[in-house]
C-alpha cells in the first residue's frame, strides 16, 4: 500500500484530541484547510511540511527518527520495531525508544505498520513503524552523521567504480581477509563484509599508522571530510613505512574520494567505529553546561546602565540626523564612511553607531525619505515624548519582532567574522547598516527561543543565594543543539549578535538575564515595564556649568534639556556623566537656530544647579553681539517699483498672501514664488509687471508628502499554533469525511501532474488535488530507486493522450527525465503533460 494511503487510514481513526494535538504542532497542515484525511495525509508527507516538523525535534526524537529511516525500507515495506532500533541506540531503553516513536507517531512523521517477512511469532506482536516516504530527501544523504553504503557509493561514483575491483585484488594480495571480486558491485559487498563487525575493523586498524585513530575520529558526526588531493592513488602494495594515514586509509578503501578535495567515511565503516550502535551517545535530559554566578546587584546595575545608555545614544542619534540626515549609497544602505561621521558625534565605535542606527530604523525612529535619499527622524515623533520606561519598552518590542539583524552589519557578506575590524575589508564585501542584507526573515523566531533558552537556563542554574548564572553564546548553543538540532545553523550565525543586542537593551545584564529579561522571555512586558519603572533612575533636569565653558552632566538627562545642550554646545565623552562645551561655534549653532543672548542664559540659568560662570555669559553675550550684521535668505523671486506707495499697498493685500512677500527695502519685496507664478499673481490684481528674470532662472519647489510620524510598536509573538476556530472549522469537514466514509483509500489521480495510479479497483483522487500530486510523486520517486517500470498517460503537443511504459530516471524541476525501453533513448517529460501514472509490476533486472 501506498504510504500516503496507510497514513491516511491512521489519521482517520484518530480521535478529535489527538487531531487537535497534530494541528497544533503541525499548523501547516491545516493553513489552508484541507478536504480530506486523504489530502492531510498527503500534506503531512510533503517534504515542506516534513522538514518544518523536524525543525522542532529535540535531539532524542532526531535519533531515534533517524535510525528507524536507517533500519526501513519504505520502497519494500521493511518495517522496524523498537526492540531492533534499543539494539541500534547506545544507552536506550525500550520504553524509551517505544514512547519517542509514540511521540513521532502523533506528529505523523511515522505511522504502524506489519512486520516484515519471516519475522518471528513473539516479534510479530510488537508495534513495526515506517517513516514518511519524503524524510529521506528531508534528511539528507548522511542521516546520523553516518555515510552511504559501499553499493551505493560504487553506483554513484564512477571514478570509485572503476577502481575499486583493483583495490579489493591489492588488499587479497596483501594478505587481507577480504574475497575476490571481478565486478565494482561485488567489490563492493566484499569490502562491507570486511569492515562489517567492529572487531573486524579494529584488527584491520591494528597495522595503520600513527594519527590514523585520531584522524577517524573527526568523522564522527559527519561522514565526509576536506582532505587535499583526495583522488590521488594509492596503493598497499607499494606503501612505504612512513605512509600517512589518510594514504593509508585510501588504500584501504576505509576512505572513499568524492571529488579531488574530499573524502567520505563508508556507512559500515562508520558503524564499526560506533562499536556497532547507529547512535553512540544517547540521553533524554539535555546537558547541564558549566556556568559562572554574578550577584543579582550587579545584574541590575548592569542592566540599568546599558538601557539608560541606550536611551541616551538613541536620542543623540536622533538629534544628529535631525540637523544632518544618513545619505544612502546608490547600492543601497549607509556607506562606512557615513556611519564614521555618525560614531564620532556620538563618540562611540563604529560598528556599535551601525547597530544603533539599524536600531532606530527598525523602531521607526528613522525612515528612508525618497526625496533626499538619506534616512531621517519622522516629524512628530511620539518615543521623544514618553516616559524613559515606555520608551524602551517601544524599542524592545520592535527589535523582538524585526526581521532585520542589526549585529550583522559589518559583518563579510558571506558571514565569516563580525565585529568592527570587518568594517575595514575591501568595499563592497561586508554588510552595510540598513542595507537589504541584514534582513533575516527567521530573525523573530530565533530571538524569541534565544531568550527562552536563556530563561531555561536561567531556572535550572539559579543559586539559593539569589545569584544568577552568567550565560555566553556557548551555553546558548548547547542547549539549542539539543532541543532543535535542526536549527543549530540558524542559532549559531544569529546567536551572539542576538545576546550582544539583548544586552545594549538590558535583557541581560553583566551576562545574565536581568528580571526584566525575564519577564519579556515569559511575555510580559507589562512586568517588565513595571520593574523598570521601579528601579530606572529618573532623568536628570539640571546640570552642572563650570567656569571652562563646560556643563557636567551628574546623570542621564531629559530629552528635553540633553537636545537643547546640544544646539548650544559639543557633548564629550561617554556615559551618564557627559561633559558639554561651550565655544563660539556651538553657541553661533544655536543662534541660528533662532534662539538669541538672552533666551540662552535664561535656560541655563533655569536649568544649572549653579550661578552662571561670568566667562560663559561673555562668551554668549559676546557672540551674539557679533551675529547676525549679515543676514543671508532665500528668495525665489522679487519685486521693485520706484513708487513706494504702490510697494506698501501690494505688501498689505491680503490677496497676495500666498506669495510670502518680505519688505527688504522701500522699493523692493521678495517672494517666496516664482517669478513666473508671482507676475500671473500680481496680473490677475489689475497690475503690469514686467518679467526680468529668464526662465532658467526659475526655481522650481517639488511638493513632497511628510513623513509620517512612527507608531509605537506592539509586539505579537510568532504564532506556534493555529486559532481554535480554524482548528474547529478542520475538524467538522474531517468528520464529515470520515462520516461519509471519505477517500481515505483513494488511488490514482488525473490532471496537472504526475500522479498514483488506480490500481487493484481504488477510487481516484481528485484531479489536481494535493493527494493525486504527493500519490504521483511517490510513485515516480520509488520507480526511480527501484528502477521500475511505469504506465504514464501523457499528454503529446496535439492535445491527444498516449500511454507510455518508460522508466523514470530522474524528477527535478517540474519535469521528469524518462527512459523510453522500446525506444532506448531518454527524454525529458514536462510533468503537467503527465495525467495519471501508475507503477507496473514488473522489476527491471
Amino acid at each position: 500500500m501506498s504510504l500516503i494511503r496507510a497514513l491516511s487510514k491512521e489519521l482517520q481513526a484518530r480521535s478529535d484530541n489527538s487531531l487537535r494535538a497534530l494541528f497544533s504542532a503541525r499548523p501547516d497542515l491545516i493553513s489552508p484547510g484541507v478536504p480530506d484525511f486523504a489530502a492531510l495525509a498527503a500534506r503531512a508527507s510533503g517534504r515542506v511540511s516534513v522538514q518544518r516538523a523536524l525543525e522542532r525535534l529535540n535531539r532524542p526524537e532526531m535519533q531515534v527518527l533517524e535510525t528507524l529511516h536507517l533500519c526501513t525500507n519504505t520502497d519494500t515495506g521493511h518495517s522496524a520495531s523498537a526492540a531492533m532500533l534499543k539494539k541500534l541506540i547506545n544507552g536506550s531503553t525500550l520504553a524509551a525508544i517505544e514512547r519517542l516513536l509514540h511521540s513521532l507517531q502523533d506528529l505523523a512523521l511515522v505511522h504502524r505498520a506489519e512486520p516484515p517477512h519471516g519475522t518471528s511469532p513473539v516479534a510479530a506482536k510488537q508495534r513495526h513503524y515506517l517513516p514518511v516516504g519524503s524524510l529521506k530527501d528531508v534528511i539528507g544523504i548522511y542521516p546520523a552523521g553516518l555515510g552511504r553504503s559501499y553499493t551505493e557509493l560504487v553506483r554513484l561514483q564512477p571514478a570509485f567504480a572503476a577502481r575499486v575491483v583493483q583495490l579489493v585484488a591489492e588488499l587479497h594480495r596483501s594478505g587481507a581477509a577480504i574475497s575476490l571480486a571481478t565486478t565494482p558491485m561485488e567489490a563492493a559487498l566484499s569490502l562491507q563484509h570486511w569492515t562489517a563487525t567492529p572487531a573486524s575493523l579494529q584488527q584491520i586498524l591494528e597495522a595503520s599508522p600513527t594519527r590514523t585513530t585520531a584522524l577517524l575520529a573527526r568523522f564522527g558526526n559527519w561522514a565526509m571530510g576536506a582532505v587535499p588531493q583526495a583522488q590521488r592513488r594509492a596503493s598497499v602494495l607499494n606503501e612505504g613505512a612512513d605512509v600517512g594515514p589518510v594514504d593509508w586509509l585510501l588504500a584501504r578503501g576505509l576512505l572513499v574520494p568524492l571529488d579531488a578535495a574530499h573524502v567520505e567515511l563508508p556507512h559500515s565503516v562508520g558503524i564499526s567505529l560506533r562499536d556497532g550502535y547507529i547512535v553512540e551517545n544517547f540521553a533524554l535530559a539535555p546537558p547541564v553546561p558549566r556556568l559562572g554566578y554574578t550577584s543579582a546587584a550587579l545584574r541590575r546595575n548592569a542592566a540599568l546602565g546599558a538601557i539608560a545608555e541606550t536611551l541616551r545614544l538613541v536620542g543623540e542619534l536622533l538629534f544628529v540626523v535631525r540637523d544632518q540626515p544618513l545619505v544612502t549609497l546608490r547600492s543601497g544602505g549607509v556607506g562606512v564612511r557615513e556611519m564614521k561621521r555618525l560614531g564620532d558625534a556620538l563618540r562611540i565605535e563604529l560598528h556599535e553607531a551601525g547597530v544603533l542606527a539599524e536600531l532606530c530604523a527598525l523602531s521607526g525612529l528613522l525612515r528612508l525619505d525618497v526625496d533626499s535619499s538619506g534616512w531621517v527622524q519622522p516629524p512628530q515623533l511620539e518615543w521623544l515624548t514618553l516616559p524613559r520606561q515606555e520608551q524602551w519598552l517601544w524599542l524592545v518590542n520592535a527589535w523582538l519582532a524585526s526581521e532585520r539583524a542589526p549585529s550583522l552589519v559589518g559583518q563579510p557578506v558571506n558571514g565569516v567574522s563580525s565585529g568592527p575590524a570587518a568594517h575595514r575589508g575591501t568595499a563592497g564585501t561586508t554588510i552595510n547598516a540598513l542595507s537589504a542584507e541584514a534582513q533575516r526573515p527567521d530573525a523573530p523566531v530565533v530571538r524569541k527561543r534565544i531568550l527562552e533558552i536563556l530563561h531555561e537556563l536561567t531556572l535550572e542554574a539559579s543559586a539559593a543565594d539569589g545569584r544568577a548564572p552568567v550565560l555566553d553564546a556557548a551555553a546558548v548553543l548547547e542547549r539549542a543543539d539539543w532541543t532543535q538540532p535542526r536549527m543549530a545553523r540558524r542559532f549559531s550565525s544569529l546567536v551572539r549578535g542576538v545576546l550582544s543586542e539583548a544586552e545594549m537593551l538590558g535583557l541581560i545584564g553583566s551576562g545574565a538575564l536581568s528580571q526584566i529579561g525575564a519577564a519579556i522571555a515569559a511575555g510580559r512586558p507589562d512586568d517588565a515595564l513595571v520593574i523598570l519603572g521601579e528601579h530606572l533612575p529618573a532623568a536628570l533636569n539640571h546640570v552642572l556649568l563650570q567656569a571652562d565653558l563646560t556643563a557636567v552632566a551628574p546623570g542621564y538627562l531629559a530629552p528635553e534639556l540633553s537636545e537643547k545642550l546640544l544646539t548650544m554646545a559639543d557633548a564629550e565623552g561617554q556615559g551618564p556623566a557627559t561633559i558639554y562645551r561651550f565655544s563660539v561655534s556651538s553657541v553661533r549653532r544655536a543662534l541660528d537656530a533662532g534662539h538669541d543672548a538672552q533666551t540662552l542664559l535664561e535656560f541655563l540659568r533655569l536649568h544649572s544647579a549653579t550661578a552662571i560662570p561670568q566667562p560663559l555669559s561673555y562668551l554668549v553675550e559676546d557672540t551674539a553681539a557679533r551675529h547676525a550684521r549679515l543676514r543671508v535668505g532665500a528668495a525665489a523671486s522679487f519685486i521693485q517699483s520706484d513708487d513706494e506707495t504702490a510697494v506698501l499697498e501690494l505688501l498689505n493685500t491680503s490677496a497676495a498672501a500666498g506669495l510670502g512677500l518680505i519688505r527688504l527695502a522701500p522699493t523692493v519685496l521678495i517672494s517666496h514664488a516664482a517669478p513666473r507664478e508671482t507676475a500671473q499673481l500680481l496680473r490677475s490684481l489689475g497690475l503690469s509687471p514686467a518679467v526680468e528674470e529668464s526662465e532658467s532662472g526659475l526655481v522650481r519647489l517639488r511638493r513632497g508628502a511628510a513623513l509620517p510620524g512612527g507608531t509605537r510598536p506592539v509586539y505579537s509573538a510568532p504564532r506556534t499554533a493555529p486559532p481554535e476556530a480554524d482548528v474547529d472549522d478542520q475538524l467538522a469537514v474531517l468528520r464529515s469525511d470520515r462520516t461519509s466514509g471519505g477517500p481515505a483509500d483513494g488511488g490514482a489521480a488525473h490532471g496537472g501532474a504526475a500522479h498514483g495510479g488506480a490500481a487493484h479497483g481504488r477510487p481516484a483522487a481528485a484531479p489536481g488535488s494535493e493527494e493525486a500530486t504527493q500519490l504521483g510523486l511517490e510513485t515516480l520517486q520509488k520507480a526511480i530507486r527501484l528502477k521500475q517500470r511505469v504506465v504514464m498517460n501523457v499528454v503529446d503537443s496535439l492535445g491527444n493522450a498516449v500511454r507510455e511504459t518508460v522508466v523514470p530516471v530522474a524528477v527535478t524541476g517540474g519535469r521528469v527525465r524518462v527512459f523510453d525501453p522500446d525506444k532506448e533513448t531518454e527524454r525529458v517529460l514536462s510533468i503537467h503533460r503527465i495525467i495519471d501514472v501508475e507503477a507496473a509490476e514488473e522489476l527491471l533486472q
